[in-house]
């Protein structure tokens, strides 16, 4: 009896374009070397980036770390065909993770996980991780890129990222020194950022029965352009104030919302009292709100709400603060014996 044989396959026919990927990184090379700075010691395609740190800059540095992804807003992407954004999203989120700790950025590494790998698409997402590295003086020092067809239906992609950056040891926040009569400031977020999608979605495609390309009720931009809207860096606006003793502390507003950032900052024995002024909320969580019947209270646990950064101020920084940047005032801090951190007045 003749043993039948079995055709010859070849990763390409698995689903992998090895080709394909070459061909991504050939693409990138010479965007992600415009990140680079005197510190970097290694080219891209290395196992490891080398990053030489700056002892002359540097007395008592602190490494600070974090990683995020973008959530369900890469859906809303996919939908609209719009990829560099989504990396600019990425990169100023960590950022501003740990810029709450007082920490600058040095560098960050992506990881783009794809089922069919299409090199515009990959070019595109990297151009946003290009651009926001650059805007934010962080070096794009590496990253990996995975097509795994088996994993990811073709089309579909998930992006994480990894930011290190350094802290003098000395103006770590939050500080110790927060009390009762430092005030509340916020900083506005540019949009729903890259959390609170999965709400979004459900009730602006799925009940609304609106498409990326629908015009926002009561707005002037679609909505594809409101939720694409990139996710802001603050690290501008506050590093001058970084190492000032009027900054108690700051809080990202990410998921959780308000509450549940700024409750990880405040110390057992004082409360945060918000005044949110609903004339400030953005057309886009009012539109979401009643298209979904969706109570106040999962409203403030899901979304910023208008707010993208709160920050934890003594007066006198305060009052010279607000002339600065575009913070508006949010609250208080009181001292309290109640177990909640943060409240709404």
């Amino acid at each position: 009896m003749t043993e039948k044989k079995t055709a010859s396959v070849d990763y390409k026919q698995a689903g992998v374009d090895i080709a394909a990927g070459e061909q991504a990184v050939k693409n990138i090379k010479d965007r992600v070397r415009t990140t680079y700075n005197k510190n970097v010691l290694s080219e891209l395609g290395s196992f490891g980036g080398l990053y030489r740190m700056d002892k002359e800059a540097w007395d008592k540095p602190i490494l600070v770390s974090s990683t995020d992804g973008v959530g369900t807003k890469l859906m809303v992407a996919i939908m609209a065909g719009k990829f560099d954004s989504v990396g600019q999203d990425l990169v100023n989120h960590c950022v501003n993770d740990i810029l709450v700790q007082g920490a600058i950025p040095q560098f960050f590494l992506d990881y783009i996980g794809v089922g069919k790998l299409s090199v515009d698409i990959i070019t595109s997402i990297i151009d946003g991780f290009v651009k926001a590295c650059k805007e934010n003086n962080c070096v794009l020092i590496g990253g990996e890129m995975a097509e795994m067809p088996g994993l990811y239906k073709e089309g579909d992609f998930d992006l994480a990222g990894t930011i290190i950056g350094l802290v003098e040891e000395d103006y770590l926040l939050p500080r110790a020194s927060m009390q009762e009569g430092d005030v509340l400031y916020a900083l506005p977020s540019s949009g729903l950022h890259t959390n609170g999608f999965s709400l979004a979605r459900k009730v602006l495609f799925d009940i609304m029965k609106l498409d990326v390309d629908s015009m926002l009720p009561g707005g002037d931009k679609t909505v594809g352009e409101t939720l694409l809207a990139v996710h802001k860096s603050y690290l501008h606006e506050l590093m001058p104030y970084l190492k000032d003793p009027g900054l108690r502390a700051l809080a990202h507003i990410t998921g959780g919302g308000i509450a549940g950032n700024l409750s990880r900052v405040i110390p057992d024995h004082l409360q945060a009292q918000i005044t949110l002024d609903h004339n400030q909320i953005p057309q886009i969580y009012k539109v979401i709100q009643k298209g979904g019947n969706v109570s106040d209270e999962v409203m403030k646990q899901t979304f910023n709400l208008g707010v993208g950064m709160i920050l934890v101020l003594s007066k006198d920084l305060a009052d010279k603060l607000q002339h600065d940047v575009s913070a508006r005032y949010l609250g208080e801090i009181i001292l309290s014996c109640e177990k909640d951190r943060v409240v709404f007045k």
